[in-house]
């Protein structure tokens, strides 16, 4: 039975050897791009198009047409290419996809079966789109629909992969399309898929992952599908066929399996895939459960509408029949959601001890063998996220290092449940140790010496929490009063405005000899006490300019105390990365529309393992040795 995917799911591929159908009602251009695991493409030589309809493992057909087939073998792609991208773009005259029936594409294996299709609706100004996406993830390949559509075109749909000059590159690729272009070989069920090509010199790399990307213009929704299209052919019924293989079973996960030059940076893209592949599974149920609810409500309508049919009966069968089918979907989609939570979680619980100290929780025991580090890791962990359809799966929150932002650890009640059963002081308190356990984590990312954390807790509110900090020696004495603020606010604006001139001036060799070279951090509590305008002024200074040359913000506070400045911290409140000291959905998602339920770094109560690591930072700090 086919699976007719909504926008976002995924689906196994039982078959290697795959066509893909493509049936779009109006002339358009089909190729596909050979990327990584972040789907980057290398250069122009991984893409397959009409003027290069041939790749290792991927033919192309040739000139625009309103259908296509396009030939795929997995197993002779190179081991470094981890997605197979199909994408369309319109030509002849067209300029939207909005304008002209939904396109449909499907997944067929060797024997002609059907094993995927997926219609893109939703869509309207786009006139290029990444169709599907087929993906490698532990070694088995899988179908996602994409739908992903481009305002811009081709070449903002190769300049999303990572493509340089894509403007020029879609020009001479849509160029080829035209029907005057020279005849390209035709790639049908009966062509073979070259998989012997040599392949091209430059290998795509992993680049570094980043976070979700943000939103293209145009992308649907995820509204109601309709699955019907005006183009769609049934192939004709196959001769008999054996009995299908049993399926196979999932592939085991291991840790570490992604792509990378390291063994962290490999973690870190797998954490990253992790995060997709839960947003996007998520998505995907929640489409087919409101287009299952959105086609429900139709067809009551439409049952009301029926007058005649009252008498007999017939509305209370259409109805009955009406909620079966919404039922149906709804279940098959719950199939499908729980079959990759299943598959997360069990990946989940495979990397999590394997995480390095950096990506690890405070429990894991990778702690208490912790040395400081020789050289900066890529992120580190600033907690845990997680979606309502499964809770206990929660999925490492990394942040890349050095920080592109400040951080606010948010002290107030927010909408959180947790935060409203708390009294104020209550949270104010847990807060201020979120904010320690930070820090802390930062201290110990960073080689000896290379990362400083000065405090300002002018009313001496937080000494109990900042205990660890200070009689560590990780971190010198807060500064107390209006005098303390401002002479520690004055030092750090200084330090931006001299490495902001020695950079734009090339004379970073010119610097005082005492200047501190590491990257500093600056909590702040108890805000705004302590605080005159003068002061209020150099903070938003720092949390505008410092991140460019290595200081940071840690604002422990809430936006009520801020309010008080007007519109003054207002930006500041929204351009720092805001954190919370209980759990809190309050992360959007843009991507995929989701808010995500964060939960913050806690320690094992009664834990000493914060200060052992601290006492370490402070040891190689200034030279000893433990």
């Amino acid at each position: 039975m086919t699976a007719e995917l909504v926008r976002g799911q995924n689906h196994p591929l039982p078959e290697t050897r795959l066509e893909i159908r493509v049936s779009a009602g109006h002339p358009v251009l089909a190729g596909a791009t050979l990327g990584d695991e972040q789907g980057r493409v290398a250069g122009a030589e991984w893409i397959a198009h009409p003027g290069a309809p041939a790749l290792p493992g991927v033919g192309v057909p040739g000139p625009a047409a309103a259908d296509h087939r396009l030939a795929v073998d997995l197993d002779a792609v190179p081991g470094a290419v981890h997605r197979v991208s199909v994408l369309l773009a319109l030509t002849g005259g067209a300029d939207r996809f909005g304008a002209l029936a939904a396109p449909f594409v499907a997944v067929a294996g060797p024997d002609d079966t059907e094993i995927a299709s997926y219609t893109l609706t939703g869509l309207d100004r786009e006139s290029a789109v990444v169709a599907l996406e087929l993906y490698r993830r532990q070694g088995a390949w899988k179908v996602r629909a994409m739908g992903q559509g481009y305002e811009g075109g081709l070449a903002a749909l190769l300049g999303d992969q990572g493509l340089e000059r894509p403007a020029d590159l879609a020009a001479a690729i849509l160029a080829t399309a035209t029907p005057e272009a020279p005849d390209a070989p035709e790639v049908g069920p009966s062509s073979t898929v070259p998989s012997r090509v040599p392949e091209p010199e430059h290998v795509p790399r992993t680049a570094p992952a980043t976070p979700p990307p943000t939103p293209v213009t145009g992308v649907g929704t995820g509204g109601p599908v309709d699955y019907s299209h005006p183009r769609r052919r049934t192939a004709p019924a196959p001769a008999p066929a054996p009995a299908p293989e049993p399926r196979q079973a999932p592939p085991v996960p291991v840790a570490g399996d992604a792509s990378g030059w390291s063994m962290d940076e490999r973690l870190y893209n797998q954490v990253w895939g992790m995060f997709e592949d839960l947003a996007r599974t998520a998505a995907a149920y929640r489409s087919a459960c409101d287009f299952a609810e959105s086609r429900l409500d139709r067809e009551l309508d439409e049952t009301l509408t029926d007058y005649r049919a009252r008498a007999d009966g017939a509305n209370d069968a259409a109805r009955a029949a009406a909620r079966a089918r919404h039922d149906e979907l709804v279940e098959r989609a719950r199939e499908v959601l729980d079959r990759d939570l299943a598959q997360l979680a069990a990946e989940s619980e495979v990397v999590e001890p394997a995480l390095p100290v950096a990506y690890a929780r405070w429990d894991n025991p990778v702690w208490h063998s912790y040395r400081v580090p020789a050289e900066e890791p890529m992120a580190v962990r600033l907690g845990d996220l997680h979606l309502p359809e499964r809770t206990d799966l929660r999925i490492p929150m990394l942040v890349r290092l050095p920080l592109e932002r400040g951080l606010w650890v948010d002290s107030g009640r927010g909408h959180s449940e947790a935060a409203g059963l708390l009294d104020e002081v209550e949270l104010r308190r847990l807060a201020l140790d979120c904010a320690v356990a930070h820090a802390a984590r930062l201290l110990a990312a960073h080689p000896a010496g290379g990362f400083t954390v000065h405090v300002v807790d002018p009313a001496g509110a937080g000494a109990a929490a900042l205990a660890p900090l200070v009689e560590t020696g990780a971190a010198a004495p807060p500064a107390r009063g209006a005098a303390g603020v401002s002479a520690v606010l004055e030092q750090l604006t200084e330090r931006v405005d001299l490495l902001q001139m020695a950079l734009r001036g090339g004379a970073a060799d010119a610097l005082p000899p005492g200047l501190d070279a590491a990257r500093q951090l600056l909590i702040v509590h108890d805000f705004p006490h302590g605080f005159d305008d003068r002061a209020v002024t150099r903070l938003r200074y720092l949390a505008d300019e410092g991140p460019s040359v290595g200081v940071h913000l840690l604002m422990v506070a809430a936006r009520e105390d801020a309010a008080a400045y007007g519109p003054l911290l207002d930006p500041l409140w929204r351009s720092l990365l805001r954190l919370t000291p209980v759990p809190d959905d309050h992360l959007a998602d843009p991507w995929v529309g989701h808010a995500w339920s964060y939960e913050p770094p806690l320690l094992p109560p009664g834990s000493v393992i914060l200060r052992q690591v601290l006492t370490q930072v402070a040891a190689a700090r200034h030279g000893k040795q433990l």
